[in-house]
């Protein structure tokens, strides 16, 4: 029996989690109070790489153990591996790895529930189609999506995808009744095509915001139409790079904090030294000392490099939001959207302890995978 003490972000009290073999056994109030915070393990939908460990670059099942230690350590206890547009043998390739990772590797299994496919059914225009490579952009097709599932023993449970395309209301339905959600992204899709695509079962805007033209009509645009309808959650990547403070502010309003849910997206790069790079989707891009990596030669981003828990403080500083508001936007909105259990009795041990600095900054002691202990 493991007893795993901290502070309640919501009351302040400090509280005892026990964990038995993996799992929550018991929450008590009280504690010896060494001024940790101790919450719900942090869940990120769209991490591409991490520590210099990258998803989409020929990765190997040792490549996928390396990046859940990383991501561990930066405070994460789950993740959704996301695989970006590419050519169909090499997603059918990094689908297999990924199932291999985690049947050889215990701590794998637990902190890896799904994979995150963004595209590459996405929109083929410069902008929104971001830093996704247009020679493998392709319709939606189910028989391409059951080739995936196979590849990984049913662990796609997250597709994003641009609606523009005719068949995407018939793919979003196909999606549903395989147990996987849909996510809008990457698109210039009208108002229509996003009614429709919403209709037929996508439940979630991914990085709402990015992923889009750089210059819109004023209305309507397909920010508003999916700010508007309650039945998308939304995604945002607030690293201070790909949001401005008031865009963000204003967004999680319209969204709500119920709907609102943070992601890194981050890449290879996060947590490296700045400089230029060559990078398997991009090519060159530049990380300069803010944490901002973006597409060389060009106005756009190539993924975001700050961890989770970055992009909870600067949530709350630029969008205002409380600790517990903006911790749950990274933990237990995410998790209820997947049905996956959060901190209750009987449920894995997925918990954080972590340190709020006089600066603003969270940083991790403790990261608890169902369990196994992570420290930075």
């Amino acid at each position: 029996m493991t007893a795993i003490v901290g502070r309640d972000p919501v009351t302040g009290r400090t509280r005892t989690v026990s964990v038995h073999d993996g799992a929550i056994t018991g929450i008590t109030d009280g504690g010896e109070d060494d001024g940790s915070f101790l919450c719900p393990g942090l869940l990120d939908l769209q991490v591409n790489g991490f520590g210099g460990h990258d998803l989409n670059a020929d990765p190997t099942p040792a490549t996928v153990h390396a990046l859940v230690r990383a991501v561990a350590a930066s405070g994460v206890s789950r993740f959704a591996p996301t695989l970006v547009t590419a050519a169909r043998p090499a997603l059918l390739a990094a689908l297999r790895t990924i199932a291999e990772a985690r049947r050889t590797d215990p701590l794998t299994h637990h902190a890896i529930p799904f994979i995150h496919v963004e595209g590459p059914h996405l929109s083929p225009d410069d902008g929104p189609r971001g830093a996704h490579p247009k020679q493998h952009i392709r319709p939606p097709d189910l028989d391409e999506f059951d080739a995936w599932q196979a590849a990984c023993n049913g662990l796609v449970r997250l597709v994003t995808l641009s609606p523009h395309w005719p068949g995407a209301p018939a793919y979003v339905a196909g999606l549903r009744h395989r147990g996987t959600h849909t996510a809008i992204g990457h698109t210039m899709a009208p108002p229509e095509a996003i009614h429709a695509a919403v209709d037929a079962g996508a439940r979630l805007s991914t990085h709402l915001g990015n992923g889009i033209a750089a210059t819109l009509p004023r209305h309507p645009n397909p920010i508003w139409t999916q700010l508007a309808d309650d039945r998308l959650h939304a995604t945002f990547i607030a690293d201070g790079h790909h949001l401005p403070p008031e865009t963000l502010r204003a967004m999680a309003r319209a969204k709500g904090l119920s709907r609102s849910i943070l992601v890194s997206d981050a890449t290879a790069l996060a947590g490296q030294p700045p400089g230029r790079y060559d990078a398997a989707i991009g090519g060159q891009v530049e990380l300069d000392g803010n944490g901002r990596l973006g597409l060389v030669g060009t106005p756009y981003l190539a993924g975001a490099a700050r961890p989770l828990l970055a992009c909870v403080a600067t949530a709350m500083h630029d969008a205002g939001l409380t600790l517990p508001e903006a911790l749950g936007c990274a933990s237990t909105v995410p998790a209820a959207l997947f049905g996956l259990p959060a901190l209750a009795v009987g449920a894995p041990a997925h918990l954080l302890r972590f340190h709020r600095h006089a600066c603003g900054a969270l940083c991790p002691v403790e990261t608890i995978v169902a369990g196994h202990s992570i420290s930075p």
